[in-house]
């Protein structure tokens, strides 16, 4: 086993089961002086040591043992690429050390980084004008979506209740509608109606809380109805669930707590809408053909996308996988990540990559392989998504979708032909975006690269 330093993960841990270090050398067989030692980064981990954690505190050896492709290691990767490093840039084992000996700083670093990024952007759209400075801030979408990623865009707690839920009322995916319905109302004393679209105008859903209604819109089909009552159930049924899960957050403002319990509750529908075990039991077995899960569990494209990228159960995962959408103006409109992916981390996506070339071909699956400038390299495929149509006004207003993984989980997907790696030439080279990406002598490079001056 390679040199591994676990300093910073082993305080924590020791830290969450309130032991001291003298307890935790006593439960592993090894003396307080070796702990110490191990949580200053002064001694590697030996594997009788990873063998003992595994036994005596039950954790997978890989949420111990760092990995070269974190995704703090990924997004420090991404940061230095900025033209303001370009006088000294440190190297990927001065990166990897920084991680190993100080998380916290490494992070901290990080943090002030995307608020220079935020600050720099909203100074361009805005030009000359008089910036506010709450806007330098991050803005709570991405404070939220770090929260998730920092998670690994599991939840557990909501899984088992998802789960348990299930088990208490169990019924087919096509009978999930009624009994949703039921729930909804003969525990929680909620009616729920489905109304025409001239009396819910604009709105696709209404939750009237005091007088216990929940009104749809006909606008919506049968998955997103289905979802919205089981978004609904979750804040009703398990509120204290989604309080506990923000309040071991770093969110701070009830705005973003606000808003991550609605990100939360969506994930809660996913996760009773389409079961953990049962639904990467069909994901592996079709190989992951998307339709084919949409088909299975009566749910929607963009719905079985954004529940892929959140199989990351300890004793069992997925393909991890990340996930975004678009509009037709390029704005990222969601985003979550269990990769090292960080192309629309830092701004708007790479007009190379055929996201945005879905647009011309509607419905359409469009597969690709992509390398980033530091030579990581990802498999993706892009396709349409609507929304409800309800109106003369509302006819058109599709998002791109994609989905992705790491190149070395390809040929687990259906997508990616015959599982054998393709040609160097067959890679498209994409950047994070046109202001930082090195890419000088692209073709489709639509500004300069930014200069550290």
């Amino acid at each position: 086993m390679k040199k591994a330093f676990i300093g910073s993960r082993l305080r924590q841990l020791r830290r969450e089961r309130g032991l001291t270090q003298a307890a935790m050398a006593d439960s592993l067989g090894i003396s307080a002086a070796y702990v110490n030692m191990l949580e200053k980064n002064q001694r590697s981990l030996s594997v009788p040591v990873l063998m003992a954690l595994s036994a005596q505190f039950g954790i997978d050896w890989q949420d111990v043992v760092p990995d070269s492709g974190s995704t703090l290691l990924a997004d420090l990767r991404t940061a230095i690429q900025d033209p303001i490093f370009n006088e000294q840039p440190p190297d990927l084992d001065e990166l990897r050390l920084a991680i190993d000996h100080a998380p916290v700083l490494a992070a901290a670093f990080l943090k002030l980084y995307q608020s220079h990024r935020a600050a720099i952007d909203n100074i361009m759209r805005l030009g000359n004008e008089k910036m506010p400075a709450d806007m330098v801030a991050l803005s709570s979408e991405t404070t939220i979506h770090d929260f998730f990623r920092s998670c690994g865009n599991h939840f557990d707690p909501l899984e088992r209740a998802a789960e348990q839920l299930a088990t208490d009322r169990p019924c087919p995916p096509d009978e999930m509608y009624m009994m949703l319905k039921a729930r909804l109302h003969e525990k929680h004393g909620i009616s729920v109606t489905t109304l025409p679209i001239e009396e819910m105008k604009d709105a696709l859903r209404i939750h009237d809380v005091e007088g216990k209604a929940l009104q749809l819109s006909e606008a919506l089909d049968y998955p997103n109805r289905t979802f919205q009552m089981a978004h609904v159930l979750c804040f009703v049924e398990f509120a204290d669930i989604l309080e506990s899960i923000t309040e071991d957050s770093s969110l701070t403002t009830k705005r973003s707590i606000d808003r991550c319990h609605i990100e939360l509750a969506n994930y809660f529908a996913a996760a009773l809408l389409m079961p953990y075990d049962r639904f990467l039991d069909v994901a592996e077995q079709s190989h992951y053909d998307i339709n084919r899960l949409a088909s299975a569990f009566s749910v929607s494209f963009e719905q079985v996308c954004q529940r892929l990228t959140t199989l990351n159960r300890d004793t069992r995962r997925g393909v991890p996988f990340f996930f975004l959408r678009v509009d037709k103006a390029g704005n990222v409109t969601k985003r979550f990540n269990a990769t090292t992916f960080t192309i629309a981390e830092y701004g708007g996506s790479c007009p190379v990559w055929n996201l945005h070339a879905t647009f011309r071909t509607p419905g359409v699956i469009i597969p690709q392989f992509v390398e980033l400038p530091d030579g990581e390299r990802f498999f993706t495929i892009s396709r349409t998504t609507d929304r409800p149509v309800y109106s003369m006004d509302t006819q058109d207003r599709r998002l791109a979708i994609s989905l992705g993984c790491e190149i070395r989980h390809a040929n687990k997907l259906i997508y990616a032909g015959s599982g054998a790696l393709p040609a160097d030439t067959a890679f498209s080279r994409i950047g994070i975006n046109c202001h930082l990406c090195s890419r000088l002598n692209c073709a489709q490079r639509a500004t300069t690269r930014l200069s550290s001056s």
